[in-house]
């Protein structure tokens, strides 16, 4: 479950976002959002969604992208450039993407994240010199890096390394590590890499090996990160050759999303490299296969390629972070999905959604609390965003946001900012005046 998240100079965040999932104090109303967990004799709470609203490059997209790169970084436990580069991410492999590019002198960009996994709550933190933005060519290095477990400081590099009471890890460290802990000790801080993590190096192989998979496995299975929902495909685990697979599920879903064919499935060839989505359409020899893209609507592909993710997501108690995740879909089947995330009877294993929307219908007191609902806005002059939510309006004043005022209707009259008024009529105008085809009055000329 994810607590929050905060980064500093990364793209156009030059000061520090916070992305808060932990509820805000005095929010009333719609108390079936709040997922708690009970850690020892302290109780941590967080939100099961969120929804992100501002215009287009605002940085909505950022702070998506921000907890895909952290999440990068940690797996490779290096900050060197990846070798894949990502169409939907490129800063997740090119880190001379990520500095703001307003800032003159070299700043380090910072990463915070706190999560809990296995009944264990962590706080890591990573401050990075990555050069200047566009500066290919800098030497890199970690400036400061800092795990908690359980709110007890295990380690510390700033920039030697130092650690803390390990007796709250426990039984997590390394078969011999009791007896030799000095040598330990002296070891991690003498093999320290300045391009390289100890999270998921030194402190891994001397220390912890199954502190480090759990951090690793909860980013790998459960933090489900996709900056381009437009580009999901979801693939069935195992299909064998010339053979078609359905999932069940899937198509049950898919029916009451609405299909035009009789089901969907997974056709793999001998000569193809992976399986193709087909509709299966029904003749005069039974059910034949049809390349799906051909026979269904858009919003079908993309809800069909959109929904395994989301059912990952709630068997697995996954948080799952989506940019433009209601792109084609109806706003119906949207708040199907998002209703089910706040379920308590559906949600048992703690899910949380996490999206980026343009569509007004979320700004709704009846399926999102204020401190849910987030803001991104952009300076003009300066290209740098700022991040916030509804809750941070008090109730009270004249700013001031109630439960169940109309959010919708308050956002299009800019009481919350992060709107910006749209006018192409001065574009068609000089467009129009360029081809002689506007008279001083304007008016179409004749002729």
């Amino acid at each position: 479950m994810l607590l929050e998240f905060r980064t500093k100079n990364f793209k156009s965040f030059k000061d520090e976002l916070v992305f808060s999932m932990t509820p805000a104090p005095k929010q009333k109303g719609l108390d079936y959002s709040i997922l708690k967990e009970k850690i020892g004799s302290k109780e941590y709470k967080g939100l099961s969604s969120a929804v992100i609203y501002g215009p287009n490059a605002s940085g909505k997209t950022n702070i998506i992208g921000a907890m895909d790169v952290l999440k990068s970084i940690i797996l490779r436990g290096h900050i060197r450039n990846g070798d894949s580069k990502s169409k939907a991410n490129p800063a997740a492999g090119q880190l001379e993407l990520i500095p703001n590019r307003s800032l003159q002198k070299k700043t380090p960009v910072d990463f915070e994240i706190k999560f809990i996994a296995n009944d264990l709550m962590f706080e890591y933190k990573l401050s990075l010199d990555l050069g200047g933005f566009l500066d290919e060519d800098y030497k890199r290095k970690v400036v400061s890096e800092t795990l908690s477990v359980n709110e007890k400081l295990v380690f510390s590099r700033n920039p030697s390394l130092e650690f803390g009471d390990l007796n709250v890890i426990k039984k997590y460290v390394i078969v011999g590590f009791e007896g030799n802990e000095e040598s330990l000790f002296n070891l991690a801080k003498n093999n320290l890499n300045p391009s390289e993590l100890f999270l998921m190096n030194g402190f891994k192989i001397m220390f912890s090996s199954k502190l480090s998979d759990i951090i690793k496995n909860w980013l790998e299975d459960k933090f489900m990160v996709f900056c381009r929902a437009d580009s999901l495909q979801s693939l069935p685990l195992s299909s064998k050759k010339a053979t078609i697979y359905i999932n069940s599920t899937i198509n049950e879903a898919a029916r009451i999303f609405g299909i035009n064919s009789n089901a969907l499935g997974y056709l793999a060839n001998d000569d193809d490299s992976e399986p193709k989505l087909v509709s299966l359409v029904g003749g005069q020899n039974g059910n034949m296969p049809v390349q799906a893209e051909v026979f269904e609507s858009y919003g079908t592909i993309r809800f069909v390629n959109l929904f395994p993710v989301v059912m990952s997501a709630l068997v697995n108690g996954g948080t799952l972070v989506i940019d433009e995740f209601d792109a084609s879909l109806h706003p119906m089947a949207l708040m199907s999905i998002v209703n089910i995330f706040h379920n308590d009877e559906v949600n048992k294993k703690k899910s949380q959604l996490i999206f980026n929307t343009h569509n007004p219908i979320f700004l709704n007191s009846n399926l999102f609390r204020r401190d849910e609902i987030k803001f991104v806005e952009r300076d003009d002059e300066s290209f740098c965003s700022t991040h916030y939510s509804l809750s941070d309006f008090g109730t009270s004043g004249r700013n001031g946001v109630r439960n169940g005022s109309e959010y919708m209707k308050n956002y299009f009259v800019n009481q919350y900012g992060a709107i910006k008024d749209i006018d192409f009529t001065s574009v068609f105008e000089n467009l129009l005046e360029s081809r002689g085809e506007l008279v001083e009055d304007g008016s179409k000329s004749e002729g």
